[in-house]
């Protein structure tokens, strides 16, 4: 795909060149997320920001870069506090506000949503999560995440070993992540997960028609062993009928630090899209974690910076526009690491 002008709704409208390019773009945007130099390339353009469905992180990063490039954020936050609740479609809002923004990121709780929403839109969307279905920006910044990690070690993302782990029935990030690794090569998945929140069968079925390997396991030490990359994720209370139903998987899969030195290899990197429940009953990833230098999951977080100025500076065509525009910060940069 040309991402100049597209909307992002799905991970199937990648290829590994497309990637790759978008990752290069991702890299030069280092000193501007770092705060060491600011950029206005995109002074003057606005960012709709749709999110119909509870979000931190992804809400605050894509405002935070677009903010970056220069650019302003309009946003809108829960279908309470939209035209929505009074019975406008999406086709009427897609129309209304794609002619206040330059480019809508959007999240909605209903599959589908946001391809609906674009059909309408007269500027680009990009998908920032429709329910169980998909999470395009999520899947590349882990992506993005994973190479980093791997280059650190002298590796590559083909040949690699990962183990899912959590509810993976509901988890839109890992529904999208291992269908961008469809596109390497020679990739052993280890799904973990109770067999009512297994991997949809679809995917697992496209993963092994790529020519990847799948085991599927309710064993937590034996699918955390032998594999380069952890990806945990939370049991995804908001999917469950009730939270009673969802209390009941809850806390099956925790890794603490003990778990981590019996089980893994010292080299294996853990990663979460997060938030991470820290709940006691639910603690699946520690706190006596956090000085371990393989737990990625922050690294992560930064890295969904970089890699949405990517998307958005591609998509608006200024991807080697962003020196041309750069000028020294004017506050003392007081931050650490």
């Amino acid at each position: 795909m040309n991402i100049l002008g597209s909307h992002i709704l799905s991970v199937q409208q990648f290829d590994r060149a497309n990637i790759e390019s978008l990752f290069q773009v991702a890299d030069t945007m280092r000193p501007y997320a770092r705060r060491e130099k600011m950029t206005t390339v995109l002074q003057g353009a606005i960012l709709g920001s749709l999110f119909f469905e509870p979000s931190t992180r992804t809400r605050v990063s894509f405002g935070c870069a677009f903010n970056l490039l220069g650019g302003e954020v309009r946003e809108t936050v829960g279908i309470e506090s939209s035209s929505l609740t009074k019975g406008e479609s999406l086709y009427d809002t897609a129309r209304v506000l794609s002619g206040y923004s330059d480019l809508i990121v959007m999240r909605h709780p209903q599959p589908g949503s946001v391809a609906e929403f674009a059909s309408a839109s007269r500027v680009p969307v990009v998908n920032g999560g429709d329910g169980a279905n998909e999470h395009p920006s999520q899947a590349l910044l882990d992506l993005f995440t994973m190479q980093q990690e791997m280059a650190g070690k002298s590796r590559g993302i083909d040949n690699l070993r990962i183990a899912m782990v959590g509810d993976l029935k509901h988890g839109r990030t890992v529904h999208s992540l291992s269908q961008l690794l469809c596109l390497y090569r020679n990739i052993s998945f280890v799904f973990v997960s109770p067999k009512a929140l297994a991997m949809p069968e679809e995917i697992v079925d496209r993963l092994m028609a790529a020519g990847h390997t799948v085991v599927e396991t309710e064993d937590l030490a034996v699918g955390i062993a032998n594999v380069d990359i952890i990806y945990q994720t939370r049991i995804q209370e908001e999917r469950f009928a009730s939270k009673e139903e969802a209390n009941q998987y809850r806390g099956r899969f925790r890794i603490n630090q003990y778990a981590y030195s019996q089980f893994c290899q010292p080299s294996t990197v853990i990663m979460h899209p997060l938030p991470r429940d820290s709940r006691a009953d639910a603690n699946e990833l520690d706190n006596d974690l956090n000085d371990n230098p393989n737990l990625a999951i922050f690294r992560q977080t930064d890295n969904g910076v970089l890699v949405r100025m990517a998307i958005f500076a591609s998509i608006l065509g200024v991807g080697k526009e962003v020196d041309r525009y750069a000028r020294p910060i004017s506050w003392k940069n007081v931050r650490k690491g």
